[in-house]
């Protein structure tokens, strides 16, 4: 799940569970949990899916390879033919149709990468075993199409999905367990993001209390979870971090939840850690959760530091032309010059001078003191902000202003993906834990610009930027670079 997932464990039957209570043991079903409908659909396309895109690259790969069909191809029509049961095969053996993966983010994309990676391999070593003579130009085309075409239909499933999301359906129907606050900030999150697949239909709280959160009705106590779920209809219950679920009741909780074959998942402490940085390593029976820092510094930071100013020299090459006419459109519709100069805040505190298309006209730092109000809070923005031209506002709207920020991208004061850069102001009025934004080079996108832009409020926009720079990866910014395309076009948020 992009644009942050939400860090959420989930628990698996255990092969040898712990001794259990005998009365228990007659109540234990014979069959496995069926999955909700939606879900199955789900997955019988996905397999569709899979297999056709291996039926069109072995098809590919015979066109390109032989031309028209002689007897020298045979083989590999019959190769191209069970292409698409090799291919499903390979996938499921690598559990890319688990239930808890489909539509849920980049573990899906990872895992059709790593089978395709897999049969290259072991295509390879039976070639080499055999001293079998393949025609390597079959096999360059057909495996690295079969996999491209794979990762475009499961994206293209992936969006279906997340549409229907939007409008309420293919939901999993969660049970909250926890404190109100905790699950307070969890249905808000939810609700925000429901691309996540989650809705919270109840919840339980240590003591039973006739009550709702934000609108979530409560069952009862935690001792009431396995009937609550019977009556909310929920396929899933979500503990979240409280003292009174320690490990024993959680194991008692998942042994009866087995029972109704109701998925566990187990939101830990850490809210805004992602999968990559945690990693449960067992240590005299207990599943410790090791979280590794992050990482702000080394070789990794060295790639990024050449993509963005590799890629910002190759973008401003091209739209030199493009800035060179808005240039002028600047010019000739408001008094003033094209380009736009602001100090901001970058790495470490350090200021830089940021470059932007103008889209005020040329008193609008004068007339900001009639603006600002103690509503506005550290960001100052307000729709139709009267000192923007006409002119400026098309450009916000579509973020053409801030293509001159590729100089700042080649001058390494900026990253292509990062925090949103600050003002001195802004910097002056942060907290200890607000600082952390700048352990990092801002950037021209972000999880902010791709998550709603100017209509996230100010905690939203930290929240953010913090997640971002906890969990900073190479995949994360060719994520977000990605999704701001789509952004930028609808437009929504910029003012």
């Amino acid at each position: 799940m992009f644009g942050g997932e939400i860090s959420m464990a989930h628990v698996e039957a255990a092969p040898s569970a712990p001794a259990r209570p005998s009365s228990t043991a007659h109540h234990r079903p014979d069959h496995r949990p069926r999955l909700p409908r939606w879900l199955r659909q789900y997955r019988n396309r996905a397999v569709l899916a899979d297999a056709a895109c291996g039926l069109a690259a072995g098809a590919i790969a015979l066109a390109v390879r032989f031309g028209e069909f002689t007897p020298h191809a045979l083989p590999y029509a019959v190769a191209s033919a069970a292409l698409p049961a090799l291919w499903v095969s390979c996938l499921a053996l690598n559990r890319a149709y688990a239930p808890r993966l489909l539509g849920l983010g980049s573990e899906e994309f990872r895992r059709v990468v790593r089978c395709g990676l897999m049969l290259t391999a072991a295509l390879a070593i039976c070639a080499y075993a055999t001293k079998t003579d393949v025609a390597r130009g079959y096999v360059v085309i057909v495996l690295p199409a079969m996999t491209v075409l794979t990762l475009l239909a499961r994206y293209g499933l992936r969006r279906r999905l997340h549409a229907r999301r939007l409008a309420g359906e293919c939901m999993h129907k969660v049970l909250a367990v926890g404190h109100p606050e905790g699950i307070a900030d969890l249905v808000r999150r939810l609700r925000r993001e429901p691309y996540h697949g989650m809705e919270i239909v109840a919840a339980c709280l240590p003591e039973n209390e006739s009550c709702d959160i934000e609108g979530v009705p409560v069952l009862g106590g935690f001792c009431d979870v396995p009937d609550a779920v019977g009556v909310a209809g929920a396929d899933t219950v979500a503990v979240l971090s409280c003292p009174e679920m320690d490990g024993t009741a959680l194991s008692r909780l998942a042994w009866r939840l087995e029972e109704t074959s109701t998925e566990l998942v187990v939101a830990p402490a850490l809210m805004e850690v992602a999968g990559p940085r945690i990693a449960i390593r067992p240590a005299a029976g207990l599943p410790l959760l090791h979280v590794e820092h992050p990482e702000l510094a080394g070789m990794r930071q060295l790639i990024k530091n050449l993509f963005d100013r590799t890629l910002a020299a190759v973008l401003l090459v091209l739209l030199a032309p493009v800035l060179l006419v808005l240039g002028i459109v600047v010019r000739a519709t408001s008094p003033g010059p094209a380009l736009f100069r602001q100090t901001r805040i970058g790495r470490d505190g350090r200021e830089f001078t940021i470059y932007k298309l103008r889209t005020m006209r040329q008193d609008a730092e004068e007339r900001k003191v009639e603006l600002v109000s103690d509503d506005n809070g550290v960001l100052f923005k307000i729709r139709r902000d009267p000192r923007v031209t006409p002119i400026g506002a098309w450009l916000r709207r579509y973020s053409l202003d801030e293509l001159p920020q590729l100089v700042n991208v080649l001058l390494g004061d900026m990253s292509l993906v990062g925090p949103r850069p600050p003002l001195p102001e802004e910097v002056a009025c942060y907290g200890d834990d607000v600082r952390r934004r700048l352990l990092v080079k801002p950037g021209l996108t972000g999880l902010w610009q791709v998550s709603g832009r100017s209509d996230l409020s100010w905690e939203e926009s930290v929240r953010l930027d913090l997640r971002y720079v906890e969990n900073w990866s190479l995949t994360l910014d060719l994520q977000i670079l990605w999704k701001t395309w789509s952004a930028v076009v609808r437009g929504a948020g910029a003012y």
